[in-house]
């Protein structure tokens, strides 16, 4: 006898009519599926929480964390109650085609659903795998993972609005090209950064801990995260730019990535001097610089080369003008070489050189041109500043001057100057 029956029957002994005895023994099989779909659901999850969490603390992988930490197997827990009201639809709705009809389609949601979190899940899981492997830094597939995420969802509403109307698939999506011009104004972003990270990727122009510079934007910081639509870039004053994918490959913007993987980060900057203190050296001054520990080689070489070169004039070195004499300024430049070389954050390995610009209203530019081997920004910073430091502060024992424009001060001087009273 079945459970059906059973029922029946005892509510027949109750003197319960045939009508209301049939209606009552489905109301009392549906409700008795319910209980034992949600506790079976309850007892199934609990021993999944239990016995999953203890066994994923005891494994030596990191792979069952990323599937704990997505809810993957739990979200598979959702099929228990399903199936087992599935099984039982065809005993308690058995001769009600049209509930039978209603229970299925909303069933056949409930598993569409329920998949569509699941795969959810899964891809979560196997990109934060992905994660941690080494090549995960050059290649990011965040960008490839939300459209297949989004594809998923697009299917899933497909067949979910299939299972209601109760049409196929192939139908609903035959329709959609009517549509085809409303999708491409409504997926234009996810179409354009699509495309866009694809190239970012394959060109390997972009990748998450670049520090980039995008000054239409403000961006000037290093890269958090890419997306579908967005890159976040998070600037060196901690506020956070979100650049649209894109505009990355629309528009030019700079990576520093290259100088962080070279060998040293350049520093190129310039010491403007008054070219009224440039001069040539007067014997007093080259017995001066001849004792200065960086220049004392080159010094001495120099003297030879002087020397044999004016000797070889004969006659014509009674003229100065023909004669080869050292100015202040040579020497000053190399004396600044000399200390580069010689300084221990320096790479000498790549270029280094001190020249001089074209000269300018603000002076002759003596450009420093060498790369600091500690790249880190702080310490860059502070072995130019100490290189400069320096540089400023010794062009004077080259009887040179630095240029700048007049100051307050320096007018109050030259005006306190001009009045006090000549000496006759």
């Amino acid at each position: 006898m079945t459970m059906s029956a059973w029922i029946e029957s005892l509510l027949t002994t109750l003197n319960v009519g045939a009508e209301a005895s049939g209606a009552m023994v489905r109301i009392i099989l549906a409700t008795a599926v319910l209980i034992i779909s949600f506790t079976a659901f309850y007892v199934v999850r609990r021993l999944v929480r239990g016995v999953f969490h203890r066994l994923f603390l005891r494994t030596r992988f990191t792979w069952d964390d990323r599937l704990q930490k997505n809810r993957l197997v739990m979200r598979l827990t959702l099929f228990v109650p399903a199936i087992i009201i599935h099984l039982s639809l065809p005993t308690v709705l058995n001769g009600y085609e049209k509930a039978t009809v209603v229970a299925t389609n909303v069933l056949e949601i409930y598993f569409i659903v329920v998949m569509i979190l699941v795969l959810d899940a899964l891809i979560n899981t196997l990109h934060d795998i992905y994660t941690t492997l080494p090549v995960s830094r050059e290649i990011p597939l965040k960008v490839f993972v939300q459209v297949i995420k989004m594809l998923l969802y697009c299917a899933g509403l497909i067949l979910v609005i299939s299972a209601i109307v109760g049409q196929s698939p192939i139908i609903l999506i035959s329709g959609l090209g009517a549509l085809t011009a409303v999708l491409m104004l409504i997926f234009k972003d996810p179409i354009l950064g699509f495309t866009a990270g694809i190239q970012l990727i394959t060109n390997r122009m972009l990748k998450n801990g670049d520090w980039i510079e995008m000054p239409k934007y403000g961006a000037n910081g290093d890269v958090e995260d890419i997306t579908l639509t967005t890159v976040k870039v998070r600037n060196w004053d901690n506020t956070i730019t979100t650049i649209p994918t894109y505009a990355l490959i629309n528009d030019s913007f700079k990576n520093w990535r290259g100088m962080q993987e070279s060998q040293g980060r350049r520093i190129m900057r310039s010491i403007y001097i008054d070219m009224n203190s440039i001069m040539f050296c007067t014997p007093e001054m080259l017995e001066r610089f001849s004792r200065i520990n960086h220049i004392a080689g080159y010094m001495q070489q120099k003297f030879m080369e002087v020397e044999q070169y004016n000797t070889e004039l004969g006659d014509l070195a009674h003229d100065t003008v023909n004669t080869r004499r050292l100015t202040n300024i040579g020497t000053f430049r190399a004396y600044a070489i000399a200390y580069l070389r010689g300084h221990p954050m320096i790479n000498t390995n790549l270029t280094l050189m001190v020249r001089q610009l074209a000269p300018t209203q603000h002076g002759l530019p003596m450009e420093v041109y060498a790369f600091c081997r500690d790249k880190t920004w702080v310490n860059y910073e502070s072995v130019q500043s100490d290189i400069f430091d320096h540089l400023l502060s010794v062009a004077g024992e080259f009887d040179l001057k630095i240029y700048q424009y007049p100051a307050g001060a320096d007018i109050q001087k030259f005006l306190a100057q001009s009045r006090e009273p000549t000496s006759l």
